[in-house]
């Protein structure tokens, strides 16, 4: 089954987004996928750093998970940027051979 893409019904909606643009999005999606994935990692623990929870610990939790997310995602992270773009990349190329 292949689900047509949410800009197919908007005339030159493909031509707008630049390839750094959808780098750009799909490396986001990544560290935001990636900061999900660690904080659900420190929730189940219940402590902060130190051993206690407190929100000034907790504030400061996340913003490292923040930071390191962004920063493994720009630098590879788990792969899903290049897949994403490299799936987008196909997509597009198929809907432009359909254009008439």
């Amino acid at each position: 089954m292949t689900i047509p893409p949410l800009s197919a019904g908007i005339p030159g909606a493909l031509k707008t987004d630049s390839p750094e643009k959808i780098k750009d999005a799909a490396s986001q999606f990544e560290a935001l996928l990636i900061g999900q994935i660690l904080k659900s990692a420190h929730t189940d623990s219940g402590d902060g750093w130190g051993g206690e929870s407190d929100p000034a610990s907790a504030s400061a939790m996340d913003f490292a998970n923040d930071y390191f997310a962004r920063a493994m995602a720009a630098k590879g992270g788990l792969g899903l940027t290049n897949m994403i773009v490299s799936g987008l990349e196909r997509q597009a190329s198929k809907a432009q051979k359909r254009e008439p």
